[in-house]
C-alpha cells in the first residue's frame, strides 16, 4: 500500500519524466548556527563540522545536477540511464536534513508530563499544568525553530470526524422512556456519559445533552471555528503565549460556563504543536511529545495518539511517586511503551518518576537509592521487548525529577533534580543520529559522483567495459537465496502462533468474562459497555483506564509471540538460527558487494572501478532504504491480529450498541458473549493468525520485488553502452574531486570528535571543583 512504501526505496527506481525540478533552497548559515546554541562547545564543534560537510556535499550535488539539466536540456529523449542519475541526485539535494527524534511524555493526567516539559525547557508556566483545572487529552508537541517568536498551532477535528464524535455522543446519551427509576440514577452517574454531556454543553450550551444529532447539526456553536481548523497564536515572551494558550488546552470542570469564547472550542482541538525560537536548552531537530496515558473516544484523535506513540524512538513513562508507590498505573503505561517498542520505532524506554518533592528529603534520598529495585522491574520485562531495545543495556532506566525543586532549590541543587541529566541525554541523542545521518550521506552522494564522473569519460570505453551477465546471474542466485533466508526467519513465528491460538479459544470466555464484570455491579457501566460497542470493542476516556475488547482477547496470542517477534525485527539474532530478519539483509548486501570486487580483482579493474565503487555504493544505499520500509511494515504484522479480531466481531458490536431500555446492560453483555462464542466456533482466532502469516508473506514479498526492481535498474545503469551518451554529459572531474575530498575527510572529523571529548573528560576529571579531598 502507499502508506507503507519507503521513500529512500522508492527514490532508488527511476521516477517520473519530470526531472527538470528545481531544488529546495538551502538554509541560511545563520539559521543552521542557531540549530547549535543548545549543545557544550566540544559537541557544537563536532556538530558543526558535520553540518559543514552537508552542506558542502549538497553544494556538490547541486552544481553536478544543475551541470547535467543543462547537458540534456535539448535532448528530445533522455536515456533512462541519464534519468535515474538525474533523479537520484535531486533526490538526495532534496533530502531532509535530519528526521526529527520524537521523545514521548506517556503517562496520565496530573503525572507531572507538562511541568516536566517546562522545567526542561526552562519556561515555568509555558504549558498549563493539571490541578483544579482539568487538561484536554490531546496531543501537544514542543519543539525548538528559527522562528523569532513563541508560536503555537492548534489543529481541529475536520467537519466530518466532529459529525462522527456528535453521532456517537448523541447515540451515547440516547435513552428511551422504559427505563425504571434506579436504572435512569445509575445512568446519570457514568463516566461515559458524563464526559459526552460535558463536551455538548461545552460546545452547543446548557441543554444540548437533550437534543437528538439532527438537532445539534443545526445549532450554532458557542465558539468561533477557523475554516482553515488550525488556529494559529504568536507571542514575543513564553509568558505572553501562555495566555493565549490556556484557553484552549485547559478547561474547568466547575464554572465552565463563565469560560471565553475559545474554551467553548475545547472537544474540537486534537493537537497543539510549540515551537519556541532558538532555545538554548532544547536543540532543534528534537520534539517533545505530551502524550495523554489511555487515548480518547474520538476515533481520529485516538488513531493519532496510537500513531504519535509508534513514531517516538524514545519513550519516558511519567508517573508521579505517590501513584508508583501505591497503584498499577504506571504498570500499565509500561505495558503499551512495551507494545510500541514492538510495533513501532522506540528503541529507548526510561521510567521517570515525578513529584519527588512530596517526599521528605531523607525518604527522597532513600528512595533514590532504591532505584535499582525499578530497574530490575524494567528488566525483569525484557521478554516483552525487542532483543536489541536498548531499555535493557542502558544505564539510566530509572530517573527521579522534581520540577518544583528545579525551580525553588530549597533541598535539592539543580543537578539532584536530574533535569539537566535528561537534557543531556536529549543532545546525545540527537548528536549521535546527527553523525550516523551524515555519514551516510556523505558516502552515498560519493557514489553517484563516482559514477556520474565515468559517465563522463571518453578515453577508455571501447577498451575497458565493465561485463555484466556474470554479476546478473549472482545477482538472481543471491535473491533466491534470500527469499529462502526470509522464509526459515519468518518460520520461526508459526509454533509460538498456533500456541497462542491454542491459549486464546481457551482462556477467551474468562478474559471476556473479566471484562464485563464489574465490582459495583452495572452501575454506571452500561454506558461505558455501550461506548465499548460504539467503537468497536474500545473505548478511551480521560479518567478510566482504557478498554479494548479486541487487544485483551488476543492478548493470550501476543505473550506467546512477543519475544519471537521482537526478535524477527530487531538488528542482532544469532546467526545459527537465523530468527533475524536484518542480518540477513545485510549479509546479501555484503555478498554482493564481494563479488564485485572479486570481479573487479579478477578482470583487472582501472577506469571501471569508479562503476564497482558506485554498485557497492548504490547497494547499501537501496539496502538500507528497505530497513524503513521494514519498520513501518511491521506495525500492520503486529496489529494484524486485534484487527482481524475486531473485523470479525463488528456485527456483534454493532448489535449490541443499539440496545436500549430494562436490563439493557446484561442484553448487551448476552450479545457480547453470544457473539464471540460464534465466531470462535466458526475460526476468528484461526483468522487471526492466518491474516497475520499473510502480512509475513506480503513483507516477503515487497522486500524482494524492491530488491530485484533496485538492482535491475542500478545494473542497467552502470552497464550503459557507450553509444555518445557520454560524450553529451557535462565534465563533472572537478565535482568528483571535491566529493573524494568530503568523503575522505569523512573519517578526521569523527577522530576530531572523539579526541575532543576525550580532552573534555580529561579537563573535567582534573578540574579541582570535582578533585576529591587531598590524601593524607
Amino acid at each position: 500500500m502507499a502508506e507503507t512504501e519507503d521513500f529512500l526505496v522508492r527514490e532508488l527506481h527511476p521516477v517520473d519524466d519530470d526531472i527538470f525540478k528545481e531544488p529546495m533552497r538551502k538554509r541560511r548559515r545563520s539559521d543552521r548556527d542557531q540549530r547549535f546554541r543548545a549543545f557544550p562547545s566540544v559537541e557544537q564543534s563536532a556538530l558543526k563540522e558535520y553540518e559543514k560537510l552537508e552542506s558542502r556535499t549538497r553544494r556538490v550535488l547541486s552544481n553536478t545536477y544543475q551541470k547535467l539539466i543543462q547537458s540534456v536540456f535539448l535532448d528530445d529523449s533522455i536515456p533512462n540511464s541519464v534519468k535515474y542519475l538525474i533523479n537520484r541526485l535531486l533526490a538526495l539535494i532534496e533530502k531532509p536534513s535530519l528526521d526529527p527524534i520524537y521523545i514521548g511524555l506517556f503517562g496520565s493526567t496530573g503525572a507531572g508530563k507538562s511541568s516536566l516539559i517546562n522545567a526542561i525547557i526552562q519556561q515555568a508556566m509555558l504549558l498549563p499544568v493539571s490541578g483544579e483545572s482539568i487538561c484536554t487529552s490531546c496531543i501537544v508537541q514542543v519543539s525548538s525553530g528559527c522562528c523569532e517568536q513563541y508560536e503555537a498551532k492548534i489543529h481541529l477535528l475536520s467537519d466530518q470526524e466532529w459529525k462522527e464524535e456528535l453521532k456517537n455522543l448523541t447515540t451515547l446519551l440516547h435513552r428511551t422512556e422504559e427505563l425504571g427509576g434506579e436504572e435512569e440514577d445509575a445512568w446519570d452517574r457514568g463516566d461515559a456519559v458524563e464526559e459526552a454531556v460535558w463536551k455538548l454543553q461545552m460546545f452547543y450550551g446548557n441543554g444540548a445533552e437533550g437534543k437528538s444529532y439532527e438537532e445539534l447539526l443545526r445549532a450554532k456553536p458557542r465558539g468561533k471555528i477557523p475554516t482553515s481548523r488550525v488556529i494559529s497564536l504568536k507571542a514575543e515572551e513564553a509568558e505572553e503565549l501562555s495566555v493565549k494558550l490556556d484557553p484552549y488546552i485547559r478547561t474547568q470542570r466547575r464554572d465552565w460556563d463563565g469560560g471565553s469564547a475559545e474554551t467553548h472550542i475545547w472537544p474540537l482541538i486534537k493537537l497543539v504543536e510549540v515551537t519556541l525560537p532558538k532555545s538554548e536548552l532544547i536543540p532543534e531537530g528534537v520534539v517533545l511529545v505530551d502524550i495523554p496515558g489511555t487515548g480518547d473516544f474520538n476515533s481520529k484523535r485516538d488513531e493519532m495518539w496510537k500513531k504519535t506513540i509508534d513514531k517516538c524512538s524514545v519513550i519516558w513513562v511519567i508517573s508521579d511517586i505517590e501513584r508508583i508507590s501505591g497503584g498499577r498505573a504506571h504498570e500499565d503505561l509500561l505495558n503499551e511503551s512495551m507494545k510500541a517498542c514492538q510495533r513501532g520505532f522506540c528503541r529507548d524506554l526510561a521510567l521517570v518518576v515525578t513529584k519527588t518533592d512530596k517526599l521528605h528529603l531523607p525518604e527522597y534520598l532513600r528512595y533514590r537509592s532504591g532505584r535499582a529495585g525499578m530497574r530490575a522491574s524494567l528488566c525483569g520485562s525484557q521478554r516483552k521487548l525487542p532483543a536489541d531495545s536498548r531499555v535493557l543495556e542502558a544505564s539510566e532506566l530509572v530517573y527521579t525529577v522534581s520540577a518544583q525543586e528545579y525551580w525553588q532549590r530549597a533541598l535539592l541543587t539543580e543537578e539532584e533534580t536530574e533535569i539537566p541529566k535528561l537534557r543531556e541525554y536529549i543532545r546525545r541523542r540527537l548528536l549521535d543520529k546527527k553523525k550516523r545521518m551524515v555519514t551516510k550521506y556523505v558516502t552515498e552522494a560519493f557514489g553517484l559522483l563516482l559514477l556520474t564522473d565515468s559517465f563522463s569519460c571518453t578515453d577508455h570505453l571501447q577498451n575497458e567495459h565493465l561485463h555484466m551477465s556474470g554479476l546478473r546471474r549472482f545477482v538472481e542466485e543471491e535473491i533466491q537465496l534470500l527469499e529462502k533466508a526470509i522464509d526459515q526467519c519468518f518460520a520461526h513465528i508459526a509454533q509460538p502462533l498456533q500456541e497462542g491460538i491454542w491459549n486464546a479459544r481457551s482462556s477467551y470466555r474468562r478474559i471476556l468474562g473479566a471484562c464485563l464484570v464489574r465490582s459495583r455491579g452495572n452501575q454506571g457501566f452500561h454506558q461505558t459497555l455501550k461506548a465499548v460497542c460504539l467503537k468497536n470493542g474500545i473505548y478511551a476516556s480521560r479518567t478510566l483506564a482504557r478498554i479494548d475488547l479486541n487487544e485483551a482477547l488476543t492478548q493470550p496470542i501476543y505473550e506467546q509471540i512477543d519475544p519471537v517477534f521482537g526478535c524477527i525485527f530487531s538488528r542482532s539474532g544469532k546467526p545459527a538460527d537465523g530468527s533475524a530478519l536484518i542480518p540477513h539483509i545485510d549479509a546479501f548486501k555484503l555478498s554482493l558487494q564481494e563479488k564485485m570486487t572479486e570481479i573487479g580483482i579478477r578482470n583487472g579493474w582501472k577506469y571501471d572501478s569508479y562503476k564497482k565503487s558506485f554498485l557497492i555504493q548504490e547497494i547499501s544505499a537501496i539496502l538500507g532504504g528497505l530497513e524503513g520500509h521494514i519498520l513501518r511494515k511491521k506495525r500492520k504484522i503486529y496489529e494484524s491480529l486485534t484487527t482481524s479480531v475486531q473485523n470479525d466481531l463488528k456485527p456483534c458490536y454493532e448489535e449490541a450498541a443499539q440496545i436500549t431500555g430494562k436490563k439493557a446492560c446484561e442484553r448487551m453483555k448476552d450479545v457480547l458473549r453470544r457473539g464471540v462464542d460464534r465466531q470462535v466456533a466458526e475460526g476468528m482466532f484461526e483468522r487471526a493468525q492466518e491474516r497475520m502469516q499473510h502480512q509475513f508473506q506480503q513483507l516477503k514479498n515487497g522486500i524482494t520485488e524492491k530488491v530485484k526492481g533496485s538492482i535491475a535498474t542500478m545494473l542497467t545503469l552502470a552497464s550503459s553502452p557507450g553509444d555518445g551518451l557520454y560524450k553529451e554529459l557535462a565534465d563533472v572531474k572537478s565535482e568528483y574531486k571535491e566529493m573524494e575530498k568530503l568523503h575522505r575527510s569523512l573519517r578526521e572529523v569523527a577522530e576530531n570528535a572523539v579526541l575532543r571529548r576525550g580532552m573534555q573528560d580529561f579537563l573535567l576529571r582534573m578540574s579541582p571543583s570535582k578533585a576529591g579531598p587531598p590524601k593524607t
